[in-house]
């Protein structure tokens, strides 16, 4: 367990959390994976294991400490007090965050490469375990595990109703500068952050109906209830041993070509007099994984699941949206989930199911508000039965591979709870060139998918 260096400090001790947090109260906690080589080092036969423990966890552990003075929520508890009509995220003196150490003698390559797949449940013993129970549960857990000779994985789990993934990137930047900023413990005491790092929670100003806090908590006191204040997240699907990892890139120039093949295929006078407006880098990504994956999988094609609905979610960062707009800096879950049904046959025919995959989710992004938010469970229990459901996570605008801690650049990052819930990862890419793609799959789905992926990026799609 790691405390907070100064407990004293200014960050606030208790936050309410708002509707946007009770969204997501009970969802299964988001786990991610940063993969870290060792750096150069100046004589070749240094041991990598005394190098690790005696130089960067001694420094990471202390940065961090450091950091969590900005942070005290991370190292705080959910609670729901039987006084309170909804959750409360609670600092007390002595609270800690849970940082695990272990080693691995896995194969570093291969499970920080891109190149290749391999069995999802490998990335599971890199991860901590998030404290929860039915009174409290916690905000953040760590584990950071050494690979001898290779390097070193940081593992994150975080609940989703306390932070977002645009917050979890603002404390893993933060941490990082600090990190860089700071040698030892004996030598610094206290760090100071920019302006763009500073964690913003002044909830008074997140405005939005008051009723939907207790429509929301209301709808969780009911589950299993009544007056069921229990802090437990569902379950996700356990990962079968059937499923398999894999990440897919598609390069700017990949995107701009997709983005022209649409355009170009709007032939109908009605499209020509309206066409799509600006297309998004998120919907011709999301779009063309998806129709690669229905067809992968036989969705598309099977004459049997023509009239069954799809399901394509996401979830949208709703600070820069609200009036007035929050800062990018607003520590908390900030973002609003969209469902979009469509029916199989949409999709059928080449290039066509792209282009109507493409603009159902520019319209889903255009329309995206929280007006009707008091209707949107009962409509999503309301939903017909689908074929299937697909889900997205991350954002290539969290620019994941530019955080530095001065060890080089991040290898890899990868979101490990996609494979509980059929979502597809979205980040930027190592290189810079263009949006990276995490999927887990059944094998003969994901080799089947690889093949279409590619071929798609070649022929006039």
């Amino acid at each position: 367990m790691l405390k907070p260096y100064d407990p004293h400090s200014t960050s606030p001790k208790s936050l309410p959390l708002t509707f946007f947090d009770l969204i997501w109260l009970r969802i299964p906690p988001v786990q991610r994976l940063f993969f870290y080589e060792f750096p150069t080092l100046d004589h070749p036969n240094t041991n990598t294991t005394a190098f690790f423990h005696s130089l960067i966890l001694p420094r990471l552990k202390h940065s961090l400490s450091l950091t969590l003075q900005h942070f005290l929520p991370l190292a705080g508890n959910l609670t729901w007090p039987e006084s309170s009509h909804k959750p409360v995220v609670v600092y007390a003196e002595g609270d800690a965050v849970s940082l695990t150490v272990a080693e691995s003698d896995a194969d570093f390559n291969l499970l920080s490469g891109s190149e290749d797949i391999f069995q999802a449940t490998e990335y599971h013993p890199l991860l901590p375990n998030l404290a929860m129970s039915h009174d409290r549960a916690a905000a953040l857990a760590l584990q950071v595990t050494l690979f001898p000779n290779s390097g070193f994985s940081i593992g994150m789990v975080t609940h989703h109703a306390i932070l977002d993934g645009k917050t979890g990137y603002l404390f893993l930047k933060s941490w990082a500068l600090t990190y860089r900023s700071c040698s030892s413990s004996a030598e610094s005491s206290s760090a100071s952050l920019p302006p763009e790092l500073k964690p913003f929670y002044d909830r008074s100003v997140v405005k939005y109906p008051a009723r939907l806090d207790s429509i929301y908590a209301k709808h969780w006191l009911d589950q299993g209830g009544p007056n069921n204040r229990s802090l437990m997240c569902w379950e996700g699907k356990p990962a079968s041993s059937d499923l398999v990892r894999g990440t897919f890139q598609l390069t700017r120039s990949n995107i701009e070509k997709l983005r022209k093949t649409v355009i170009n295929n709007q032939t109908s006078k009605e499209e020509r007099q309206h066409p799509l407006p600006h297309i998004s880098t998120f919907s011709l990504t999301y779009a063309y994984t998806l129709v690669c994956l229905l067809e992968a999988e036989g969705i598309i094609g099977n004459t049997k699941d023509n009239d069954k609905a799809i399901l394509m979610a996401f979830a949208a960062d709703f600070r820069p949206r609200l009036d007035p707009p929050l800062p990018p800096t607003y520590f908390g879950s900030c973002v609003v989930g969209k469902l979009v049904a469509l029916e199989t046959k949409e999709l059928v025919g080449k290039g066509f199911g792209l282009d109507m995959a493409v603009k159902i989710i520019g319209e889903a992004i255009k329309n995206l508000t929280i007006d009707g938010a008091e209707d949107s469970l009962s409509r999503f229990s309301a939903i017909p039965n689908a074929s299937r459901f697909y889900s997205t996570a991350g954002s290539p605008r969290f620019e994941v591979y530019n955080i530095d801690y001065g060890w080089g650049k991040l290898r890899k990052m990868d979101v490990v709870s996609i494979d509980t819930n059929r979502a597809i990862s979205f980040s930027d890419t190592r290189n810079g060139d263009g949006v990276e793609i995490g999927l887990v799959l059944k094998k003969r789905h994901m080799e089947a998918f690889a093949s279409l992926f590619s071929q798609g990026l070649v022929d006039d799609y």
